[in-house]
């Protein structure tokens, strides 16, 4: 199998090649300090190019589709690990989350934010299971411009969005089991939800604020 990108060319976006080689008298997005970007963009270009690339990659030392999606997940994790330092960085005043419902709230607003552009598009408590929450995204980024062949067609490029919110709800001491799952609705078949099942430990803290 082969995974491919269609590079998108996207209103509102830099190109890559001017993200790379900026105008004279501009500075380097590198050289800037990490306390000064905020809002700086990542082209689309750029980010389905590396996407697909890492991909390819994955796609090759893996057997199967369950083995590839654990490998996403992991990549995600070691993002979502750095991303939560810089979010910190950035926001040195910001208080430490303490409820389930900010943590997720942050995780739904600002890491959405800061990752994919916007904001997630629902957030959501099972009303089966005490212990579970939804984050959906209707048109996640890291499947929009993925081709997936037919034959691996049940891969969820969303373990990699699963990976990053699992780490930054471990980075914030609330352990967690975090999957993603196609849920198609009209006019949004790449939609996804992002599962969080809390550990039992963060539960029992909960019930200690009520």
């Amino acid at each position: 199998m082969s995974m491919a990108a269609s590079l998108p060319n996207v209103g509102g976006y830099s190109s890559a090649a001017s993200s790379l080689y900026p105008k004279r008298g501009m500075t380097n997005i590198l050289d800037r300090p990490l306390n000064k970007t905020r809002g700086t963009e990542v082209s689309a270009n750029a980010f389905a190019f590396m996407f697909s690339e890492m991909l390819q990659y994955t796609q090759k030392r893996v057997n199967g589709i369950q083995d590839l999606e654990r490998k996403l997940n992991e990549l995600g994790y070691r993002v979502g690990i750095r991303a939560l330092d810089l979010l910190i960085w950035r926001d040195k005043n910001s208080k430490r989350e303490t409820r389930v419902l900010g943590m997720l709230y942050f995780i739904h607003t600002t890491v959405w934010k800061t990752m994919f552009g916007k904001q997630a598009d629902s957030l959501e408590k099972s009303t089966e299971n005490e212990d579970e929450y939804m984050i959906s995204d209707n048109d996640p980024i890291v499947s929009r411009f993925i081709s997936v062949p037919k034959d691996v067609s049940q891969l969820n490029c969303g373990a990699f969005m699963a990976g990053i919110v699992e780490a930054i709800m471990d980075g914030c001491q609330f352990p967690s089991r975090v999957t993603a799952h196609t849920v198609p609705i009209d006019g949004y078949p790449l939609r996804t939800t992002i599962l969080i099942k809390l550990d039992k430990e963060v539960i029992e803290r909960e019930e200690h604020f009520k």
